[in-house]
């Protein structure tokens, strides 16, 4: 692997990330298409969905959003770059995490301000060609956002919709080169992960099964409407059981990118995987329906075991295949708290 690359990679997207934050609205279609090739594709969360060209995701998701949200700052939580693997460790990507930052002053998506301070939770990879970002997957928690602003679009969460920190070891920022080795670990035990859970087949008792590559007091920083939790005993009552539960023909795992670095790692879908909705699940009956599932994991490895996972996953783009439109359901109506 080729450190130097990754380090490129690192300060290109640094960098286009502190000018896209500072700029003017009226700046961020040049900055963008500054640092972006002519095929540039981005993926975000629905309504956003696919855009392609530097002015289209200038003009429907940043200058609306910058217009919302004033004296906008970025706190990023964990940032890395790596070899793909899901292409045999060709293409180069930087991951950012965090959360975007400012007070929301003007209507976003129906959504009415507050005039308060609020938190957009994010997270990209960016794929880099010839010094260039050729791509990008930039999820966000819309819900949270919802929920801050006092609206409540998935009210029987079974865990806790709360502002997420980033890593508890406050060591996510990997500005610095990191020991190959390291990356290997965590990549390989995202792999055991993805094999165990991926599979829903293992024959063993659910903890027991996740007890296999995750840390007993493990933190799952679920996206709002399910929500986060700690522990395995508290994660497999909170999300994976009641998962597991309602749904049934899971596909295999589909990636376009996954990757590691030091003892963090990420991969995301487009989408990750389908499933059919056999069940009730967050408060909303059976449709039997298959569905897509577009999903963001960033991990942090302690030792041998998982013991941190940030997720995003685009619960508006599933919602809307089964016949819910949430987010137009609850700013048509303005369902408050």
């Amino acid at each position: 692997m080729n450190q130097h690359d990754l380090q490129n990679a690192k300060e290109l997207i640094w960098n286009f990330h502190q000018k896209l934050d500072g700029a003017q609205i009226s700046e961020i279609g040049d900055i963008i298409a500054a640092h972006t090739d002519e095929n540039y594709i981005w993926r975000g969360y629905h309504p956003f969905n696919e855009i392609r060209g530097s002015k289209e995701i200038a003009n429907l998701f940043w200058a609306p959003f910058r217009t919302a949200v004033s004296k906008l700052q970025r706190r990023v939580d964990i940032f890395l770059a790596g070899k793909n693997e899901i292409d045999n460790f060709k293409s180069t990507w930087v991951i950012s995490m965090g959360h975007l930052i400012g007070l929301f002053d003007n209507a976003w998506l129906g959504i009415k301000p507050t005039r308060k301070m609020i938190f957009l939770r994010y997270c990209e990879f960016n794929r880099i060609e010839n010094g260039k970002i050729a791509a990008t997957a930039m999820f966000f928690d819309i819900p949270h956002f919802m929920i801050q602003a006092a609206y409540d679009p998935f009210p029987n969460a079974t865990a806790a919709n709360i502002v997420q920190p980033g890593p508890i070891t406050h060591d996510g920022l990997l500005f610095d080169p990191q020991d190959p080795k390291e990356g290997k670990k965590t990549l390989h035990l995202m792999n055991s992960m993805i094999s165990d859970l991926g599979q829903w087949n293992s024959g063993l008792p659910l903890e027991d099964e996740l007890r296999q590559t995750w840390c007993e007091n493990m933190i799952w920083w679920g996206p709002s409407g399910i929500g986060a939790t700690i522990t395995i005993e508290r994660y497999a009552k909170q999300h994976s059981g009641p998962f597991r539960a309602a749904f049934s023909e899971r596909s295999k795992t589909n990636h376009i990118c996954r990757l590691a670095e030091g003892q963090f790692g990420g991969f995301f879908g487009w989408p990750n995987f389908t499933a059919k909705l056999s069940n009730d699940f967050m408060g909303f009956p059976a449709t039997h329906k298959i569905g897509e599932f577009r999903v963001i994991d960033i991990y942090r490895r302690s030792k041998n075991k998982l013991a941190e996972n940030w997720i995003f996953i685009d619960l508006l783009h599933f919602w809307k295949q089964q016949g819910f439109d949430v987010l137009a359901q609850i700013t048509n109506n303005g369902n408050l708290k």
